[in-house]
Order: structure tokens, then C-alpha cells, then sequence
């Protein structure tokens, strides 16, 4: 395949969902040449599954796939077992291998939703990082400075709270640093939270005598709250394998001040097109909710289909709208007639935590028969075919034993 040198694919690779690009003109000069680079994306495999805070680089992955580039999808299964400090107030719990080797199962079927995996180049970090010895480690830390190191922000922060920094933790910008080497890779993209391990690829070659790759960070993803960053351990995540139903659902409650930047960094939407939906919302001359209908429609096809996507905005439609049940309420088990509403909660993963179940029976986000119950440490009856309903989106039946 060959490159596509057109200025327009060009100024979107270049501008798109791009942060920052270092170095620019050495990027652009290369892209305009032909040349086909190799473009390099690695993640940790810290959990199993993605959720579409992940995909902002993979999508930016993907265009220079699409422009005919050489892609690299690393999974750092080495790395993994460091933990990046980046965006972390302390240090990161140490996986282990079966743990990795669990998580690295799925990642390639998600991937493969965006990249075209037979056109892409899969490598894991431990290829050379298990090959090496203490004193390959050794030689490799003596082309960084303990005190660059530490100027990373998270580092800063840490240590002006006297929070620990563990002394693994310094090496894992080398590790990837040395990625890129390995790799020899002629750009990297990351979030914008991983600027310093980018810049440490371009260290790293340098000092062993490789051109020094560019880089393009990207934005991290605000989540559902509007708040923090999308991330599992805060609830406010969208995850890529979740069910039309949730995806939809939960993209419907963003707040309206997302739509535009969800619009940008996770379709394909051409840009004229969401230039007009910005006008459009600024002039507000289109109903928010019939703009994120869009949006919800165009995420859920991209990683499931047209048809799901119509389906669940029916669903979505005739729960929220009409004010009507679901047409599919799966049953829960119970053995006892008189339990503690926060056990039926939390025993049968309607949240995710004892505590989030406290806290939407408190806020009033917890139905039975459609009355809602506020006290956590209330006990209620149980009656066959009740439907507990547990914030917006789920729905259960109750059957007893």
C-alpha cells in the first residue's frame, strides 16, 4: 500500500484529536515525502478490557494505518509489571505475570475493532526485556539522570505530599524509552499524561546513535461525569465490549458539553460536519439530546452494528422517553423473602461497590416496583416478579426461591 502524501490527509493526521506534536516540521516533512513510517502505540495490560478513553490514540492509530503507514501495536507486558507512574498519586499495585498474561487475552480481539490487525504489527516488550540481565538494566539507566526523572509532574506532586516513590517506579520511562529503540520507530502517540515516557523514546535513541522519533499526544477522554478523566476506578467509563444497550444508554448521559469533543475524538464524523454541529449547538438551534442521539448512534455502530444501533436507541427510547420498562429484564435469584437492599445490591453486582450502592439508595436512584427506597439499612419484602431498577439503566426481576 502506498502513502497518501494528499494535504488534507496530511493536516487531519497532523491536527485531529492532536494535543501537541514534537517535532512538528520534522513530522510534517516526512509525511509529505512519502516515506512510510512506523508508528508506534503501546499500552499496559492492567486490566481486561478497554473503554473508549483507550481508543483516542487507537483512533489516531488508525488514520495512519488508513494513510498507508506501518502501525505498531505493543502491548507491554514487561511494563506491566513496573506500573506507569503517570497521572498516579501512588504507586501502582505489582501484577503478575498469569495476571498480564489474562489481561493481554482480550486486547487484540478489541484492538482488532479498530485496526486492522493483518495490517498491523503486534509485539509485546518482553521480547527483549526478558532477554536482558541486571547488567543490560544497568547500562541502559546510565542515559538518564535521577533528577529528570524526578521533575516528572507525578513525581513532583508525590513528593511534596511525602507520598512514596518506589524505586522500580524510575525505571519505567527507560523501559520505554527503550521501546522505541527496539522498535525503531519514527513516531509515537500517547496521551497527553504520557508525555515524558514519549520524550524518553526520543532520549533513549538518541543517545544509542537511532534518528530520534516525533511524537503526537492526544487528549485524554473526559468521562461520563464531566469531571475526570474516563477510568474504570471512578465509574465514569464507557467500555468498547459493553452492550449496545449500556453503550447507548450511558453516552446519553454525558453531559451536553461533551458531545462536540466526543463527536471529534471518537467518529469518523468529517470535520465540516461537526463544525456545523458546533455551530448549531452554540446558536442552539438543535436540541442536545437529538445531537447526542447521533453521537450515541455512531460509537455503538462503530463497534457493534447499524442494526444494534437502532435497537437500542428504540429501547433507550421507549425506557426514557415513553417512561415504559425494558423488554428485557433479566431475573435475579433471591432465597430470602426479607433482606438488606444494599446486600440484594452489591450480592448480585448491581454496582460495582458496597459503597455506590449506598450512595444511589440514598440519592434516590434505587426503585422497587417503581417506589423509591432512601434508607441503605432498610430491609424490604420480596414478592415473585418484583423489578428492582438501580440508577437509570438497570433493570431486574426478582424471583424467589
Amino acid at each position: 500500500m502506498t502513502v497518501n502524501t494528499d494535504p488534507l490527509v496530511i493536516e487531519e493526521l497532523l491536527s485531529r484529536g492532536v494535543e501537541e506534536a514534537i517535532d512538528k516540521k520534522s513530522l510534517e516533512k516526512k509525511l509529505k515525502s512519502g516515506e512510510k513510517l512506523r508508528v508506534k502505540l503501546g499500552v499496559d495490560v492492567t486490566a481486561p478490557d478497554l473503554h473508549l478513553g483507550h481508543t483516542v490514540p487507537l483512533f489516531k492509530l488508525k488514520q495512519f494505518q488508513e494513510a498507508g503507514h506501518q502501525v505498531i501495536f505493543l502491548i507491554g507486558d514487561a511494563t506491566t509489571r513496573i506500573g506507569d507512574p503517570s497521572g498516579e498519586k501512588k504507586t501502582r499495585p505489582i501484577l503478575s505475570k498469569e495476571e498480564i498474561k489474562k489481561n493481554a487475552k482480550t486486547y487484540l480481539d478489541q484492538v482488532g475493532k479498530i485496526l486492522d490487525l493483518n495490517k498491523t504489527e503486534v509485539r509485546h516488550n518482553s521480547e527483549w526485556f526478558d532477554k536482558m540481565g541486571f547488567s543490560d538494566l544497568v547500562r541502559l539507566s546510565t542515559h538518564f539522570s535521577v533528577a529528570r526523572i524526578l521533575e516528572r509532574d507525578d513525581f513532583v506532586k508525590r513528593l511534596k505530599s511525602k507520598s512514596d516513590i518506589r524505586l522500580h517506579e524510575l525505571f519505567y520511562s527507560i523501559m520505554q524509552g527503550y521501546d522505541s529503540y527496539a522498535l525503531k520507530a519514527d513516531l509515537e502517540i500517547g496521551g497527553t499524561d504520557q508525555k515524558f515516557n514519549l520524550l524518553a523514546g526520543r532520549t533513549m535513541q538518541k543517545r544509542l546513535g537511532q534518528a530520534q522519533q516525533d511524537i503526537l499526544t492526544v487528549p485524554l477522554l473526559v468521562g461520563t461525569d464531566g469531571k475526570d478523566k474516563m477510568s474504570k476506578s471512578l465509574g465514569n467509563y464507557i467500555g468498547i465490549t459493553e452492550s449496545p444497550k449500556d453503550q447507548f444508554g450511558k453516552i446519553m448521559s454525558i453531559p451536553d458539553e461533551l458531545i462536540i469533543n466526543y463527536f471529534e475524538l471518537l467518529t469518523d464524523t468529517p470535520p465540516e460536519e461537526i463544525e456545523g454541529f458546533k455551530d448549531s449547538f452554540n446558536k442552539q438551534t438543535i436540541n442536545p439530546r437529538n445531537l447526542k442521539a447521533r453521537l450515541a448512534k455512531r460509537i455503538v455502530t462503530r463497534f457493534h452494528s447499524k442494526k444494534d444501533a437502532q435497537k437500542a436507541e428504540k429501547e433507550f427510547n421507549k425506557v426514557f422517553r415513553d417512561k415504559e420498562k425494558p423488554s428485557d429484564i433479566s431475573e435475579i435469584k433471591v432465597t430470602s423473602d426479607s433482606v438488606l437492599l444494599v446486600d440484594l445490591i452489591t450480592k448480585n453486582k448491581l454496582t460495582s461497590s458496597r459503597s455506590e450502592a449506598r450512595r444511589l439508595i440514598g440519592q434516590g436512584g434505587v426503585k422497587l416496583d417503581d417506589k423509591k427506597i432512601t434508607d441503605y439499612e432498610k430491609k424490604v419484602k420480596l414478592k415473585n416478579g418484583q423489578v428492582l431498577q438501580v440508577g437509570k439503566r438497570k433493570f431486574v426481576r426478582i424471583k424467589l426461591k
